[in-house]
């Protein structure tokens, strides 16, 4: 055996390396299967493993071509992969490096644009609670949008025609591109830290589901969800729907439309003014005429024809008040007198026959008290033994040899000892 045909395992690792590099179906190749195993490191690497019914294989994607994920790969989804297979000669297995990966029946864009909205509804993002009014008449309104396209000089030009007295701001950002997304999140937090306007319209031109994404991306939602001014979002054409139509206080079909919903018309309202005007003006009239017609029954009438005979009328009737109540107080003092003097005549008697029932009663419960006084009893020999503190002594198992005590009689005290 010759020494130079024994290989090591990294030249042999090197070698099918080589091989397979150099084959043109391996190094650019499509594989559709089942993600599994799925895991996203903090370097930012993605490492998984695309299976089918008989067979695996394992994937890796570096960081620089994971950044052009559109979706959130999930164990599970149908993929189809785009990259090359080579051997990593360190352990000496193949594997696919991949540069693209999409969803397998649904584009990419499609999908991320799905899961996104689900996320975001769960957390409330698109709650009609959280939404603003729209103020009816702004006196400022800011433009997020691209200064050069033609959806701004619209809006612009609607504004200024349905109502003029309104400010419009433009605040110009990207509307596509990597670096719109920020630029437009930005833009609506600038806006409400300085408070520029009374209302924001955000949006576009019409355009490819590419060219409209930067609406889509979860920093502009948030950034329209904190806005503590109401935003409308006006993206593409009637049919197109982003991110932003969800989460905005209002949403326009078209930058346009926006412009029409964001102010009143200056027509509509004059003509409404005008109708109020005369509707007014009708009412008045009205109420003119029926007081002029009150004022034409009162000037007809005959207070104002003969004030004297209304006050004629109204003496009579004094006079005749005046006799009936001198009638009545000549009853009332005379009704008086009488029952005056009828009292005066029996409340002697009555008075007499009360205090001798009262005297009566009084003598009697006297004689009761008398006889009960604990001096009678003191009297007929009878004495009331105390202690020092005053309290009776009932039994002789209330005292002791040697106690001081007082015995009370008809005459004076004794103070004693127990002996």
């Amino acid at each position: 055996m010759r020494e130079d045909a024994i290989l090591t395992p990294s030249q042999v690792g090197q070698y099918l390396k080589t091989m397979m590099d150099r084959d043109r179906l391996l190094s650019s190749l499509l594989v559709r299967g089942e993600l599994s195993n799925y895991k996203m490191y903090p370097s930012g690497h993605h490492y998984f493993t695309l299976k089918d019914g008989e067979g695996a294989l394992r994937c890796v994607m570096f960081r620089s071509d994971a950044r052009s994920l559109r979706f959130r790969p999930e164990n599970g989804m149908q993929v189809i992969a785009a990259g090359r297979v080579t051997v990593f000669p360190r352990d000496g297995q193949y594997q696919l490096y991949c540069a693209r990966l999409t969803p397998e029946g649904v584009g990419d864009l499609a999908l991320a644009f799905q899961q996104l909205k689900e996320d975001l509804a769960q957390e409330g993002l698109f709650d009609e609670d959280h939404k603003k009014p729209i103020p009816r008449f702004p006196n400022k309104i800011a433009l997020i949008t691209s200064p050069a396209g033609a959806a701004v000089h619209d809006m612009i030009q609607i504004l200024a025609a349905r109502w003029p007295l309104t400010e419009v701001k433009v605040i110009p950002v990207r509307v596509q591109g990597e670096e719109a997304p920020q630029e437009i999140a930005a833009a609506i937090q600038w806006a409400n830290l300085h408070r520029v306007a009374d209302l924001l319209i955000t949006g576009r031109g019409g355009g490819s589901m590419e060219e409209l994404w930067a609406f889509n991306e979860e920093v502009v939602a948030r950034a329209i969800y904190a806005s503590k001014i109401p935003v409308i979002s006006a993206v593409g054409h009637e049919p197109d729907v982003t991110i932003a139509d969800f989460v905005a206080d209002l949403r326009a079909l078209t930058p346009s439309r926006a412009a029409e919903l964001a102010v009143p018309d200056q027509k509509e309202v004059s003509a409404s003014l005008l109708a109020d005007r005369k509707r007014l003006e009708g009412v008045a009239a009205a109420r003119l005429e029926r007081c002029r017609q009150a004022l034409d029954r009162l000037a007809s009438s005959r207070a104002m024809r003969e004030p004297a005979s209304y006050f004629r009328g109204k003496r009579l009737l004094l006079d005749y008040q005046n006799s009936r109540l001198t009638y009545g107080l000549k009853q009332s003092i005379t009704g008086q007198r009488k029952r005056l003097t009828a009292l005066t005549t029996v409340l002697p008697n009555r008075t007499e026959t009360v205090l001798g029932k009262r005297r009566e009663r009084l003598t009697a419960l006297a004689a009761g008290l008398d006889a009960m006084s604990p001096l009678k009893v003191l009297g007929r020999g009878y004495a009331i033994a105390q202690r020092d503190d005053g309290s009776a002594i009932v039994s002789t198992a209330d005292v002791s040899c040697g106690d001081q005590i007082t015995l009370t009689l008809v005459d004076g005290s004794l103070h004693c000892r127990v002996l």
